[in-house]
């Protein structure tokens, strides 16, 4: 295969056919939603074989068992893939909607009107759900785009893309509207994020290396998140009974996602008593603590105990290892997430008031939790039937990106003859 030839084409393609996906209306666009969801509901056993081959492939290559989770995808994964488009096709359709009419003095009236971005390319590996919940938010949202998932989850991405294509057709819209890569060679990314004449923003969901290249390389611009560096705070007004559970769900819930968190800081004044009680949970999953010296005070005897370094409160583990560090209070919990969080999700536990709303207004991420686990960042989630990616970028688009992330304002003037003297 030709790749520039084949990119140009897939790119041409996309741009023809995000006019038509732009001016399609809402009932056409939810009926290409509903046609896949049923197809998805039909065809769930040839998704589940798909699968079944890249996992066995993947397991043969030797990955890492956390991207062979994001990899699986399981009965409650393809429930909750058709359960996102039908939330989709409940939301309200954001296209066309038109906001802050003002009349100036001139006699015009000046507004902003809610439109598609146009064409947007999608990076992403493994999860092959992300074909699914990103076609989706683009077809509601009247964006096409060019999906180029990895190549190991190539077998249901293939699958998945025809579902998507007859979805498409059998609504009347154009089969480019949504268009999966079919190479797994990586010269396609390069080509991908430079053709800014045919796509018009790029959404990469993938590990810190990819991110970390398309920075260096790509002309189109990005919505993107580096990596999930992600905290609990356990302040020292916290209810136990709500600490406990929390700060179990958000390590151990699963592993290889970019809300789990990755590191656990505890108030002095309640460490003593926490952190024993914590261990003993972290212990039945074999959790490895990688502790400050305070820390490693209390939990001395736990059996997966490591000393923690700097380069531990910069780390996103993907895996079963938690940093633990004990503060001060409020002030140095703050103080060592915005010095160290990626900015994507961090929490507090605690039952003041007032520390709640310091750690709400302070700590500087796209999503900020009292009293909740982290693992709830996420699209679906927070209602916006599914999600495009979690976005710590500050412009455009911040958290998990849905809908109105996908679209942008261009003001509309409305006049009766005035001219400007």
């Amino acid at each position: 295969m030709n790749i520039p030839q084949y990119m140009e084409q897939v790119g041409r393609q996309a741009r023809a056919a995000s006019r038509a996906m732009a001016r399609a209306d809402s009932a056409t666009r939810n009926r290409a939603l509903l046609l896949i969801a049923d197809a998805i509901v039909r065809d769930s056993a040839k998704l589940r074989a798909a699968n079944g081959r890249d996992l066995d492939a993947a397991r043969a290559a030797g990955l890492a068992p956390a991207m062979v989770d994001r990899l699986e995808l399981s009965d409650k994964a393809i429930a909750t893939m058709v359960e996102g488009l039908r939330q989709m096709v409940a939301l309200p359709d954001p296209i066309g909607e038109i906001s802050n009419m003002k009349f100036r003095p001139s006699g015009i009236q000046v507004g902003q009107m809610r439109v598609p971005l146009g064409v947007i390319g999608i990076i992403y590996e493994a999860r092959p759900n992300v074909t699914v919940d990103a076609a989706g938010l683009c077809i509601k949202s009247g964006n096409a785009t060019i999906l180029r998932g990895g190549s190991e989850a190539i077998e249901c991405n293939r699958a998945l893309a025809a579902i998507v294509a007859e979805g498409l057709a059998g609504a009347g819209l154009p089969q480019h509207g949504v268009q999966v890569v079919d190479t797994t060679d990586r010269a396609a990314v390069g080509a991908l994020i430079t053709m800014p004449q045919h796509v018009d923003v790029i959404v990469p969901r993938g590990g810190k290396g990819l991110i970390e290249r398309l920075m260096k390389e790509a002309t189109v611009p990005m919505i993107k998140h580096l990596d999930g560096i992600c905290h609990v705070y356990i302040d020292a007004k916290a209810d136990l009974a709500k600490a406990l559970p929390i700060a179990f769900n958000a390590k151990c819930h699963r592993y290889g996602t970019c809300n789990t968190m990755e590191t656990l800081l505890v108030d002095r004044a309640t460490a003593a008593t926490v952190l024993p009680q914590l261990a003993a949970l972290y212990a039945e999953k074999e959790i490895e603590l990688r502790a400050d010296p305070e820390s490693m005070a209390i939990l001395a005897g736990y059996p997966h105990l490591v000393a923690a370094t700097e380069e531990d409160w910069r780390t996103e583990y993907v895996a079963p290892i938690l940093a633990i560090k004990v503060v001060g209070g409020i002030d140095e919990a703050i103080e060592h997430i915005n010095e160290y969080s990626s900015h994507h999700t961090d929490a507090i536990v605690t039952e003041d008031y007032s520390d709640a709303l310091r750690f709400l207004r302070e700590v500087d991420s796209a999503s900020v939790m009292v009293n909740a686990s982290t693992r709830f960042a996420d699209g679906f989630e927070y209602g916006l039937g599914a999600e495009i990616g979690i976005s710590n970028d500050k412009l455009h688009a911040r958290g998990p990106v849905g809908l109105e992330g996908l679209t942008s304002l261009k003001y509309v003037v409305f006049g009766h003859g005035e001219v400007r003297s």
